[in-house]
């Protein structure tokens, strides 16, 4: 079970945290967000199964993270956290689902409470689809891109969720294989078709059906590496060749994931984990880095060679140019002794 505060206030949201991270049973994941905003941008990476959030916040406030917690993850309980003068207005997001509220100044006691009531409601055997989706994708995209320590998080991720939604072997079966049988469809939509294995429909308990299925997923990873051995280029350097063969256009993050056939989120969390840079700044530096190396020409003017590397408005060239490498372009000529 996961758990998400969401909390502008620093000291009241690390308190909540720790009082749920306090509480027995023990929940596998206790994370937090500063504002709404944040928020449902760690329930994308990541979907919790209760959100604690407060009602006032800047950028996105509660009532408008419930309303959209309610219509994209409705299987999401939530908790409002108000003041005293702020109960009336949490009372506005019983449209949105929710049933419980918290009063500051909160303590631990109450934490536990509500949280208890919430894990007794908890329904049995039950997968959110948007979940199981959210899997599907991320196996496509783990086993594409011939990620190893990615696919294992994920499988650890898998095995913790079905274990914690109290799934009998039979719905965990048909789950598995539903799974299996998407996966595959979108495999072979890429021109790949691994060899079908549904031997975790075979196994007699919850762990190991889960344990099969893992090793399903890793020899699919497996069979797609041997198939591209010898005759395929990384996908990084295939993308970070395309980036720098197209310095001097206005080239998307979208255009280069969908020339290496990833997503755009997914191909922006995988490039700055293997570059330590965002595609942006990476971009960025190999346009200083060729501009350095036009500078070096006496014969070219500055002013094309910012056309060149993509800056059509030289004052902004100048600029970044001398925020990254200390000096203006002139004055870089100047120090390799061109006039």
């Amino acid at each position: 079970m996961h758990v998400l505060i969401v909390d502008d206030e620093p000291v009241i949201r690390r308190g909540i945290s720790r009082m749920a991270e306090q509480y027995m049973p023990a929940f596998a994941k206790v994370s937090t967000a500063e504002n709404g905003q944040a928020a449902l941008e760690r329930i994308g990476a990541m979907e919790p199964d209760i959100v604690l959030t407060d009602i006032r916040m800047p950028k996105l406030d509660g009532l408008e993270l419930c309303r959209i917690l309610q219509e994209a993850y409705p299987h999401i309980k939530t908790v409002v956290i108000s003041g005293y003068n702020d109960f009336s207005y949490a009372q506005k997001c019983v449209d949105y689902g929710v049933k419980h509220y918290l009063l500051k100044p909160i303590t631990r006691v109450d934490v536990h409470e509500v949280l208890g009531r919430l894990l007794k409601k908890q329904t049995a055997g039950y997968v959110a689809p948007s979940r199981y989706v959210e899997w599907i994708d991320h196996m496509e995209q783990q086993i594409w891109s011939l990620q190893k320590d990615g696919l294992d998080e994920l499988s650890g991720r898998l095995r913790e969720y079905c274990q914690s939604a109290n799934l009998s072997l039979a719905q965990l079966k048909e789950l598995l294989h539903d799974c299996y049988e998407m996966l595959l469809k979108r495999l072979q939509a890429r021109e790949f078709s691994p060899r079908t294995d549904l031997s975790f429909m075979q196994t007699g308990s919850v762990k190991d059906a889960i344990e099969v299925f893992e090793a399903g997923l890793r020899d699919i990873r497996d069979g797609l590496a041997s198939m591209r051995s010898g005759n395929f280029r990384d996908m990084i350097e295939e993308a970070k060749c395309y980036i720098d063969s197209k310095l001097s256009q206005e080239i998307t993050l979208d255009q280069v994931a969908a020339l290496v056939g990833l997503t755009p989120t997914y191909f922006s969390s995988l490039f700055k984990k293997m570059t330590n840079e965002t595609f942006v700044k990476y971009r960025i530096n190999r346009r200083i880095d060729r501009s350095k190396e036009l500078l070096a020409v006496p014969h070219f003017r500055i002013v094309d060679i910012a056309l060149e590397v993509g800056y059509d408005d030289y004052p902004h060239f100048t600029k970044t140019f001398k925020k990254l490498v200390g000096i203006t372009p002139s004055e870089y000529r100047a120090a390799l002794g061109i006039k």
